[in-house]
C-alpha cells in the first residue's frame, strides 16, 4: 500500500514521512529490535535528525511540532521497527523542558534529547493510584538548603536502565490550602537513594519496564521543571503528546500488520484463486484499513491542535486519538493473524508478538475506560461516578 497523507501534510511533511519510512524499511525491518540494534537504530535516527524534529531549532531540534514527531513514529512502526522511547524522551520530556524549562535546563538537556545522545525517561505511574493521578503519593517537600527531598514509588516506567535521567511527577503542598498539586521534577538515574528494578513482562519489546524508588532523593532547587504552581498545566503539555504518540505507535503497528496480511492474501492460493478474492478475507481487511485511516485523522487533528496552542481543544482529540488507534491497531493485528492462518503464529511472519502488543495501545499510557469518562465527563458533560 501507499504511504498514507493527511489533510494537514505540507510538503515537507510528506517529504519526511517518505524519507523516515525509507530509513526505516533499509533498518532491518520485521520486529522489534533488540539490544544492539535498537541502539545502532536510535543513535542513527538521531544523527538524521528525527528523534528531534519536535524540538527547537536553537537547541538542535527541527522546530517542528508533534505532527512531525508522530510521523517519524508511525512510519517506524509500519516498517516493523518502533522506538517507543519516542513517546518518552522528545515527545513528552523534551516537550515539557521545551515550554517550561529555564535557560540551564533547556541548554542541559535539549541539545542531546534532539540528537539522541541523551534520553529521559518519565515517571508519573504509581502502583496504588493507577489511573488515578490524584492519588500520586510521590512527595516532594523543600529542605532548608533551599533544594528538595522527593520519597515515592513509580511503576511500568519504560527505558530507566538506558535514561540518563528521569522526568518524575511528584506533589508538593500548597502553602496556601495544604493541599498537594502536581509538579515536574529532572531526577538524573545516578542520583543517591534512586534505584529501579526490572518488571518482566510478556511483551516484545526493545525497551523494559520498571519499578522506581525514591528514598529521600535529595535534589538541588534547579530540578524543579516550570513554575510550582502552574500544577496540571505542566503536567498535560506532556500527556497530551503522550496520547497523540501513542496513536502513532499503535497506527504504525496497525499498518505493519496490515500490509503483511494484504501480501499474503494477494498471494496465497489454495483453491482457484488467491485468498483474498474471497470476501471473507477480503471484506475484513478493508475495514481494518478504512479504521486505521480514520484514527489517523484524529491523530492528525489533535497534533495539529497541540501545536497550534490549544490545550483544551488537543486534550478532548488526543484521548480520542488515542482510544481509535488502540482499537484499530487491535483489530487490525488480530485480522492479520486470522488471515495467515497458523502462519499468523510463526515467529517468520513476525505478528504473533503484536498481539500482546497491540494491547499496550488499549491500556497505556491511559486507559480505554478512562478515555471513555473523559469524553462522557469533558465533551458531552455528563455526570461523574466517581
Amino acid at each position: 500500500m501507499t504511504s498514507p497523507h493527511t489533510p494537514v501534510d505540507t510538503p515537507e511533511r510528506v517529504a519526511l514521512r517518505a524519507a523516515v519510512s525509507s530509513f526505516a524499511k533499509g533498518h532491518a525491518p520485521g520486529g522489534p529490535q533488540e539490544g544492539e540494534g535498537a541502539a545502532e537504530l536510535w543513535a542513527e535516527a538521531g544523527k538524521l535528525g528525527y528523534l528531534g524534529v519536535n524540538l527547537p531549532e536553537e537547541y538542535g531540534g527541527g522546530g517542528g511540532g508533534i505532527t512531525e514527531l508522530s510521523i517519524v513514529l508511525e512510519e517506524l512502526g509500519a516498517a516493523g521497527c518502533p522506538l517507543l522511547m519516542l513517546v518518552v524522551s522528545p515527545a513528552i520530556c523534551g516537550t515539557v523542558i521545551a515550554r517550561f524549562g529555564t535557560a540551564e535546563q533547556k541548554e542541559r538537556w535539549l541539545p542531546g534529547l534532539a540528537d539522541g545522545s541523551l534520553t529521559m525517561a518519565f515517571g508519573i505511574t504509581e502502583p496504588d493510584a493507577g489511573s488515578n493521578s490524584h492519588r500520586i503519593t510521590t512527595t516532594a517537600r523543600r529542605d532548608e538548603g533551599g533544594g528538595w527531598i522527593l520519597n515515592g514509588r513509580k511503576v511500568f516506567i519504560t527505558g530507566v536502565d538506558k535514561a540518563d535521567a528521569i522526568l518524575i511527577v511528584g506533589r508538593t503542598e500548597d502553602a496556601r490550602t495544604g493541599k498537594l498539586k502536581p509538579c515536574l521534577f529532572i531526577v538524573p538515574r545516578e542520583t543517591h537513594g534512586f534505584s529501579h528494578h526490572h518488571i518482566p513482562m510478556e511483551l516484545a519489546a526493545a525497551e523494559k519496564q520498571f519499578e522506581l524508588v525514591l528514598d529521600d532523593v535529595r535534589l538541588p532547587a534547579d530540578a524543579l521543571v516550570g513554575d510550582e504552581d502552574a500544577g496540571l498545566l505542566q503536567l498535560f503539555a506532556g500527556l497530551n503528546p503522550e496520547r497523540i504518540m501513542t496513536a502513532a505507535f499503535a497506527l504504525g503497528m496497525g499498518r505493519y500488520a496490515l500490509d503483511k496480511a494484504v501480501d499474503y492474501a494477494r498471494t496465497r492460493q489454495v483453491w482457484k484463486e488467491p485468498i483474498g478474492a474471497h470476501q471473507a478475507i477480503a471484506h475484513p481487511l478493508a475495514q481494518a484499513h478504512i479504521e486505521l485511516e480514520l484514527a489517523r485523522l484524529m491523530m492528525a487533528k489533535a497534533a495539529y491542535l497541540y501545536d497550534a496552542g490549544d490545550d483544551a481543544g488537543a486534550g478532548e482529540a488526543a484521548n480520542m486519538a488515542k482510544y481509535a488507534a488502540g482499537e484499530a491497531a487491535v483489530k487490525a493485528v488480530d485480522q492479520a493473524v486470522h488471515t495467515l492462518g497458523g502462519n499468523g503464529l510463526t515467529a517468520e511472519y513476525g505478528l504473533a508478538r503484536l498481539i500482546t502488543a497491540a494491547r499496550v495501545a488499549r491500556i497505556a499510557p491511559v486507559s480505554r475506560e478512562m478515555i471513555l469518562n473523559y469524553v462522557s465527563h469533558q465533551t458531552l458533560g455528563l455526570p461523574k461516578s466517581y
